[in-house]
């Protein structure tokens, strides 16, 4: 298809194939360590389905806020046991964290993952008091730039949100129906427009830091700026990054990413 290359990353990434278990073997000795020290609660659940469950990591001490991560591989990959290790960031910055699976598609679209990801964050949020920080990348920056549109969350816990930070987000769905994937998202161009985050505004209130890789492709650096310019937020180009090491920032607590995510 005429897009297919454009939104390949693995093939422009040197080493790509080996990230994908380095990832899940640290998320299983980050899990290890947690809940070796009584500070994790696996497999919670937020709805009926297999894959309707989240991991919840949790400080020493009192909880600042809960951030929810949202992982990413185009609706069509992982679950959130390649991504626990991501929580230490903030997890040593004294806040809780929250990270989901949910269904993929074909077998649901790309709506109905979205709207799973809104029924779990307020189970999440009856657990931790708080302001909730939200942070998701490529998909997931996605799915967290949908958190934050009006009529998702129950007001309640929309109140809660003060900040998001899609990381190399796919904000504009229209573009994929020109790549072969949307064999399995079965999108019409109704549907691309309705899952779109630069074609609605987010809640008043909320920060928005849009966050890319440098090295990135072209077409997630215009993303990114896209949402920066649609939602009038900021947007920020990491130097040097592509897209599977962009999110590196997220396991350190004292670094750029964390410190912009949680202030």
């Amino acid at each position: 298809m005429e897009l297919d290359d454009a939104y390949a990353n693995g093939a422009y990434i040197e080493g790509a194939e080996a990230f994908p278990p380095r990832w899940a073997a640290a998320a299983a000795g980050f899990r290890e360590g947690m809940m070796e020290a009584g500070l994790a609660e696996l497999d919670l659940s937020y709805g009926e389905g297999a894959r309707h469950r989240f991991d919840l990591f949790k400080p020493e001490g009192q909880a600042k806020g809960l951030l929810v991560f949202v992982h990413g591989g185009y609706w069509l990959a992982f679950d959130k046991s390649s991504w626990s290790h991501f929580a230490q960031g903030a997890v040593e910055a004294g806040w809780a964290v929250a990270m989901p699976s949910y269904d993929l598609c074909p077998d649901v679209s790309i709506a109905e993952i979205t709207h799973q990801i809104a029924r779990m964050v307020p189970v999440a949020a009856e657990m931790v008091a708080g302001p909730i920080h939200l942070a998701g990348h490529s998909a997931g920056g996605h799915l967290v730039a949908r958190m934050v549109v009006p009529g998702l969350l129950p007001e309640a816990v929309a109140a809660r949100v003060k900040r998001v930070m899609p990381i190399s987000p796919v904000a504009d769905l229209r573009p994929l129906l020109k790549t072969s994937m949307n064999e399995k998202f079965k999108m019409d161009d109704s549907d691309a427009r309705a899952e779109s985050p630069v074609l609605q505004q987010p809640l008043e209130g909320v920060e928005v830091i849009a966050w890319v890789g440098g090295e990135e492709r072209p077409v997630f650096l215009e993303q990114a700026t896209a949402l920066g310019e649609a939602w009038g937020c900021d947007c920020v180009i990491d130097a040097g990054k592509h897209h599977f090491d962009v999110i590196d920032g997220l396991q350190e607590r004292d670094g750029r990413m964390i410190t912009r995510l949680l202030g």
